[in-house]
Formats: structure tokens, C-alpha cells, sequence
């Protein structure tokens, strides 16, 4: 099955196609982050504004991998009177999948929208994907040959709206186990480089401040606290960080010296969030005995973080699965992929966005 896939729930406009839910053909993402980044967050209406503008160019960029003209259409005519444009490797597509949820509703209505109307106009199934499960699916995408996780699994999906922790018994079948109760992790690397003045998006801001840090060359020895660390729950906390980062600047520094100071202070902040996210993970996965430790989200871009989850992996309790880099970020390829694996069509006018929706709906 060949699934063509649209990702608009935040800032990015992305289009994929997928054969049987592993193996990437096209991959295209357009983003509006220089825009947003001059303002250190996500402006919705400008967000979605740029998406009306590129999600054409974008789903013509994944249907010709070649860079054929999207000029080249056949009209045909499907009922007396009414025609439609159909695009010359359409009947290529076996069935459309689009994110309806959670993110930014008038971004999400953008990929929705145009979702149903392509699957009106070239009669195909279209299956509507959650945003959360759809990052799961990363794992599935290293081509038909790679090894795939197996059943039951724990997954961690952090990013900069959600960090959750979910038990994966099935392909659609999830228990959450726990999620942050305040901000999720990105959404504290985002809140913490703003103090920093680092710059946004905050978590490659923070991973690129910390890198700079010497531990033997450096002075200073900062220690900020693990939240809900030894909780017996397996949710999570971290807005107490952000407090914590502040109660940090408030130090008297020199000039000469911030610039070591601030490199210190996201280091320790990179070690104190990776740290919760990773104990708590393990902990799940020997807690329900799963043969897969699963990693999804933005953050999961953090090489501290796959590090950490790579380094605890000694092949005889578990495996660790971690995406590629490049498909850890808003992408569509992660949604066909969903779609391949949980495919459930539902009639187009019955398909609707919901900037809302929760994990298990």
C-alpha cells in the first residue's frame, strides 16, 4: 500500500508518500521557524497563513520526486458537468492520511482541508492520524529490511507540547502510563534559552550552549534538581526548572564570565531533564517487562538524550529503538506510516481537526 500523507499541526507544511508504512519515497517539509524565531515562539495565525501558501507547492514537491511540472494534469470528468484536475501519478496513491489533532487549529485545518478535498477528487480512502501516534511510527521507517520493534513496548514521547510515557501492546493498542503535569520538556528547554537569551526553538539552543561546557575547565559546578525523579508515578514535572534557571541568573556574575556561566547552566539543565525522561523510561519498561523501549518526538533529536538511552541497552532485557534525526521533527512520512499500521478510512465529511484530541481518542 502507497499512502500520501499531510502534517500540518504546528508551524511546518509536510507532505509524504510511504509503501507499506516502512519505506520513505518522498519526504518534504516546508518551515515558517525563521519567522516564529524573531518573536522566541510560535505565532498560530502566522503559522497557518504560510501553510495556505506552501501546502500546494509542498504536495506537488512529494507526488514528483523528479520535479516534474505541477502543470501537468488529466482532466477527467467524473459526473455531467463537473470535472476534476488529477495529477499524473494519483492513481500511483492508494489511500491519503492527514494529522486532525492535537496542535494549532487553524494549521491543522489547512492539511484537513486539503486532505479531503484531494481524497474527494481522486476518489481515495483517507485515514485521520493523531498527531502523538504519529510520531511513534518514526521507528517503523528504516525501509522494509530494518529490524521493527516488538510487542509489548514502552514509549517515551517528548517534545515541545507533550512528554508522555505510553505502553504499546499492539499496533492501536496504548495505555498511557504518564505524562508532565505542567510543560513538557521542549516546552522547558523553549521557556529556559528565552532566560539564557539563547534563541528559539530552545532545544537545539540549549543542546549547542551545552556542548561549549568543560567540566575540568570551568568553575562552575551547578546543580539544579531532578523533579519527580523517585516519584513512583511515571509522570513528570518540569516547570520547577524553570524557576530554578531564574534563581541561577539571579547570581552576581561578570561580564567576562556569562558567557561559561550560561553554557554551565544549560548543561546542567540538558543533564537534569534528560536524566528524569530516561530513569522513568527504564523504569517503565522493567516495571511491565517490554521488549521494546521506543523513543518519538521533537526532543528525541537531543543527542544527550540518545545517548543516555542508547548507553542503558546491554541486549538481554530490551531493545532501544530510536528514530533517525531527521524524522524526530514534525513530519509527514511518520504519519503515513500510522496510517499503513492502523488503517481505519473514515468517510470524508465525517473527518474533522481537533486541536484538542488526547492520546487514546
Amino acid at each position: 500500500m502507497t499512502i500520501l500523507a499531510i502534517e500540518t499541526s504546528c508551524d511546518e507544511t509536510a507532505a509524504a508518500i510511504v509503501k507499506d508504512g516502512t519505506e520513505i519515497v518522498s519526504n518534504v517539509v516546508a518551515s515558517s521557524q525563521e519567522i516564529h524565531a524573531k518573536y522566541g515562539g510560535i505565532i498560530p495565525e502566522q503559522a497557518a497563513r504560510e501553510q495556505i501558501r506552501a501546502i500546494i507547492p509542498v504536495i506537488n514537491e512529494a507526488l514528483n520526486p523528479e520535479r516534474k511540472a505541477f502543470s501537468v494534469k488529466r482532466k477527467e470528468k467524473i459526473l455531467p458537468g463537473l470535472y476534476t484536475y488529477r495529477h499524473p501519478l494519483a492513481s500511483d496513491i492508494d489511500a491519503l492520511a492527514v494529522t486532525v489533532g492535537p496542535g494549532l487549529i487553524g494549521s491543522l485545518l489547512v492539511g484537513v482541508e486539503t486532505a479531503k478535498a484531494l481524497a474527494l477528487a481522486w476518489n481515495k480512502p483517507l485515514v485521520p492520524v493523531n498527531h502523538l501516534v504519529g510520531h511513534i511510527y518514526a521507528n517503523w521507517l528504516g525501509g522494509a529490511n530494518s529490524p521493527r520493534p516488538e510487542f509489548p513496548a514502552v514509549v517515551l514521547i517528548v517534545s515541545g507540547g507533550h512528554t508522555e510515557l505510553v505502553l504499546m501492546e499492539n499496533h492501536g493498542k496504548f495505555k498511557r502510563l504518564g505524562g508532565t503535569r505542567d510543560d513538557a520538556a521542549g516546552e522547558c528547554f523553549d521557556k529556559c534559552a528565552r532566560l539564557l537569551n539563547l534563541g528559539y526553538p530552545g532545544g537545539p539552543a540549549i543542546e549547542a550552549a551545552a556542548s561549549k561546557f568543560q567540566i575540568p575547565n570551568s568553575k562552575f559546578q551547578i546543580k539544579l534538581p531532578r523533579p519527580l525523579l523517585y516519584d513512583k508515578q511515571f509522570d513528570f514535572s518540569f516547570s520547577g526548572l524553570k524557576t530554578a534557571v531564574a534563581n541561577e541568573l539571579k547570581k552576581k556574575i561578570s561580564s567576562a564570565e556569562e558567557i561559561f556561566f550560561s553554557s554551565a547552566l544549560a548543561a546542567e539543565l540538558q543533564e537534569s531533564v534528560t536524566d528524569v525522561l530516561v530513569y522513568k523510561t527504564l523504569r517503565a519498561a522493567e516495571k511491565f517487562r517490554t521488549r521494546s523501549v521506543l523513543l518519538a518526538g521533537g526532543v528525541a533529536a537531543n543527542s544527550r538524550l540518545r545517548e543516555k538511552l542508547n548507553s542503558q541497552f546491554d541486549g538481554s532485557q530490551f531493545a532501544i529503538h530510536v528514530p533517525k534525526i531527521k524524522l524526530c521533527t514534525d513530519n509527514a512520512a511518520y504519519i503515513a506510516s500510522a496510517a499503513y499500521f492502523n488503517h481505519h478510512p473514515v468517510p470524508v465529511g465525517k473527518v474533522d481537526a481537533d486541536p484538542g484530541l488526547d492520546f487514546n481518542s
